[in-house]
């Protein structure tokens, strides 16, 4: 047997001895070496493989990455806007009839016939701007003191209360509450109530919301009487809701709008499978151009989200071709006076009181304003002159360049 180097032969190399070795065993060193029972007596035997001999022992340093230089400006890009065509519109509703169509009001308005989500000015502006309607009264009613200044002296005159609102505060539409029906508070009879109706024509000639005391039965019978007498002005009943169903008197009031040209507003609790429910009811007694909805609207701080969220859903469905929600949207949003903060003094970090309440009012309506709503109900006058002011601005951009849109970012205020 060929004893294969020693150890005190240093000048033998481990690669010299590996060769020695599958030179020994007739292996050409490109064919696998498998040994089984062999019992190797060596001092020290080293395996390298070609790629490791091959290769330096230590690695040369990785050269340093040059430093990223900062942005010294806004990199330009091409901007193009995603303008989309959707399937479905927004019907168009006419609040108040003229002369020539049967009524007596000299300023109808058209609601409704959006095409495109809120102030979309990229893809198209909308057909009509929203509508500002004025809260009045039948009766002296609780009001805080920044809007009792400015009504207290007409709370027994709902016809110059809407006079007041129409030519000092330019209103758009009235609203008169017939609060004094209620069973509960003076059970005013429906021929006195309809003669309220009639007076508040007579002094002013936008068009009428004639809001009920929210008695399902009572509401039928004043909705019934007043649709008789102000027959062919094309009010707007407020408001129908699905406890009429429940109670027979959905279809009474319904089959006096259709009878005497009127309109109905379709009142559901934040629930857009009720206010479906409540419109296929409608379909039945009444065109689908006369139906307007609200939603319900919570106030700032009271869950402008959840009222926020419903009516943008709603547009959205009705844009997608929801053919039971394309309708128009009011909104109360004087609502926002029911919360406290509105009125309640809070230390001098909250002061002056007199405008937190019309900021509060204003900041739910601008937010509404964006969700789609078409009317808004609102009370006191600074809040109605901001609003007012928002629409006309928005409405004289008209459909935006896309290239306005584009350099927001660097806009200077």
């Amino acid at each position: 047997m060929k004893t294969l180097g020693k150890k005190g032969e240093k000048e033998k190399g481990a690669a010299s001895e590996l060769a020695e070795l599958l030179e020994l065993l007739g292996i050409d060193g490109k064919r696998e070496l498998e040994l089984e029972d062999v019992e190797l007596n060596i001092g020290e035997l080293i395996l390298q493989s070609a790629a490791t001999i091959a290769a330096p022992m230590t690695a040369p340093p990785t050269a340093l990455a040059p430093a990223k230089m900062k942005p010294t400006q806004l990199l330009e890009a091409p901007f193009t806007p995603f303008v989309q065509e959707y399937p479905g519109r927004v019907r168009e509703v006419t609040l108040g009839a003229s002369k020539r169509d049967g009524g007596s009001r000299g300023r109808p308005v058209v609601i409704g016939g959006a095409t495109t989500p809120a102030f979309y000015l990229f893809e198209k502006a909308p057909p009509h701007p929203p509508v500002i309607t004025v809260d009045t009264f039948d009766m002296q009613v609780r009001l805080p003191k920044a809007i009792r200044t400015h009504v207290e002296e007409l709370w027994g005159d709902p016809a110059s209360w809407a006079k007041i609102a129409v030519d000092k505060w330019e209103a758009d539409v009235i609203t008169l509450h017939l609060l004094s029906t209620d069973p509960l508070i003076k059970d005013t009879p429906p021929a006195k109530a309809a003669k309220t109706v009639e007076d508040v024509l007579q002094a002013v000639d936008v068009p009428l919301i004639i809001g009920g005391c929210g008695d399902p039965k009572k509401d039928a019978e004043v909705f019934t009487k007043v649709a008789e007498v102000a027959e062919g002005e094309r009010v707007l009943l407020s408001s129908l809701t699905l406890d009429m169903s429940d109670a027979g008197t959905l279809e009474r009031v319904a089959k006096a709008a259709a009878k005497y040209g009127h309109l109905v507003l379709a009142f559901t609790a934040l629930d857009l499978n009720r206010a479906r429910e409540l419109n296929r009811k409608l379909y039945d007694y009444v065109p689908e151009d006369s139906v307007t909805m609200d939603l319900t609207t919570a106030a700032l701080g009271y869950g402008l989200e959840y009222s926020f969220t419903i009516h943008e859903r709603a547009r959205m469905a009705a844009l997608m071709g929801d053919s039971e929600l394309q309708h128009p949207t009011l909104a109360g949003t004087t609502n926002a006076w029911a919360a406290r903060e509105t009125w309640l003094k809070l230390g001098p970090d909250w002061e002056p009181r007199r405008l937190r309440g019309p900021l509060w009012e204003t900041t739910t309506a601008l937010a509404l304003l964006l969700a789609g709503v078409d009317v808004f109900m609102m009370m006191h006058p600074d809040a109605m002159a901001t609003m007012r002011k928002v629409i006309q601005q928005l409405m004289k951009r008209g459909k935006a360049r896309p290239d306005e849109i584009a350099e927001w970012v660097n806009q200077r205020i």
